[in-house]
């Protein structure tokens, strides 16, 4: 069934980030996302011109009609620059969605989830992370999730704070380029020795959702199923270069 555009309200905006902002829009009429999907934003100027991009969605589906798009800003975009320092609370943009039915998780598994995130591409994999807290899901779940340094860390205390609630969920983060002072954690990107440690006490049994930068996805994905995941268990997403 072919989606129709919808025209959002620009309810609230926050800064994640240096290089990200999360908008909160409202949707008359939003049919309820599953966590992983995105949507498709197109904003049209007064000469008529159109620009078109594709967000993951970063909120739960129980938020709706409100959805969440955390969006990481593109030097010389189209879009993302407009976003971050155009729009206002109050402003209106047509979007279309949710789309996508495969990179999704619906809470119903009791399988051990493994997140694999670099970047921004953390954004669809927090939806699944709050639906998980908000259904109060059983599954174990662990996020391993490269940043450059520690501002560049999205959705940081809330990550913190459901990690502190004992519901199952483990935060791991790797910093690839800048480290605190007493920095105990992982220092290098994403690699197998790396899966290989955080998949120890995750177990086979996982289902693996990786999203990122295209180099981190086909290392992520090749260690996994090296390290003994059936493909069918190892579920990808790729973003644009990040650096994480």
């Amino acid at each position: 069934m072919a989606l129709n555009w919808q025209v959002a309200t620009v309810t609230a905006l926050r800064d994640e980030t240096p290089r990200v902002k999360t908008l909160t829009m409202f949707v008359p009429g939003w049919n309820a996302h599953r966590p992983g999907q995105h949507v498709d934003i197109r904003l049209t100027a007064e000469d008529g011109y159109q620009a078109q991009r594709s967000y993951s969605i970063a909120s739960a589906p129980t938020d709706q009609p409100l959805v969440d798009l955390t969006v990481e800003r593109v030097e010389g975009g189209e879009v993302s620059p407009f976003l971050h320092d155009e729009v206002i609370v109050g402003d209106r943009f047509e979007v279309r969605g949710p789309i996508g039915g495969y990179f999704v998780w619906d809470g119903a598994a009791a399988d051990p989830l493994l997140l694999v995130a670099g970047g921004s591409g953390v954004v669809p994999l927090m939806a699944i992370v709050r639906h998980r807290a908000q259904v109060g899901s059983g599954a174990p779940c662990t996020l391993l999730y490269s940043s450059r340094t520690p501002v560049d860390i999205i959705y940081a205390e809330e990550l913190d704070r459901l990690a502190a609630r004992g519901g199952g969920l483990r935060v791991i983060h790797t910093l690839t380029r800048e480290q605190p002072l007493g920095w105990t954690g992982y220092r290098r990107r994403i690699d197998m020795s790396m899966l290989g440690e955080v998949l120890a006490q995750t177990g086979t049994m996982a289902m693996a959702f990786v999203c990122g930068p295209t180099p981190l996805v086909e290392v992520a994905a090749t260690s996994l199923v090296g390290l003994g995941l059936a493909p069918s268990q190892v579920r990808t997403e790729r973003f644009g270069p990040t650096g994480a």
